[in-house]
């Protein structure tokens, strides 16, 4: 019995996105999830920036982080969950959560970066409802006492 495991049909299978990007920023993998989430084909994707994904108003942000962490072969989004805003090809808000792994050649250069994102939209949507329930439930409370 074989436990080889064949990583092209792993990440096919994930429900959560896996994007790859090299050193420049530009997607070299996009998996089925990915195009799910972020509407996107993977012959669309391959080649193009992260700002496809990115909304504009965060891309400097992005890029800074990312040369950062190109030039040192660290993040600290590898454990870290980061939670972010993201846009899909229709232009929609998204809300995503995401880890990030680093990948080295072999003699140790960073080559890119590996993303697995998962949509967090409706789940994000369903807080902030509950959030502003409980705050006109508690000014509602305050105005009767």
């Amino acid at each position: 019995m074989s436990s080889a495991v064949d990583f092209d049909q792993l990440v096919a299978a994930l429900g959560d996105a896996i994007v790859v990007s090299d050193a420049h920023g530009a997607i070299t993998a996009w998996n089925p999830a990915a195009e799910r989430i972020f509407g996107y084909t993977a012959a669309e994707a391959m080649g193009r920036s992260l700002d496809i994904i990115i909304p504009e108003r965060l891309r400097k942000r992005h890029w800074d982080g990312y040369e950062q962490s190109m030039a040192t072969g660290e993040t600290r989004y590898g454990t870290t969950v980061l939670k972010v805003p993201a846009v899909n090809k229709a232009g929609d808000a998204l809300s995503i959560a995401f880890t990030v792994g680093m990948l080295y050649s072999e003699d140790r250069k960073v080559t890119g970066i590996v993303a697995a994102i998962r949509d967090e939209t409706a789940r994000f949507n369903e807080e902030r409802a509950l959030r502003k329930r409980l705050a006109e439930l508690e000014a509602l409370a305050n105005s009767a006492a």
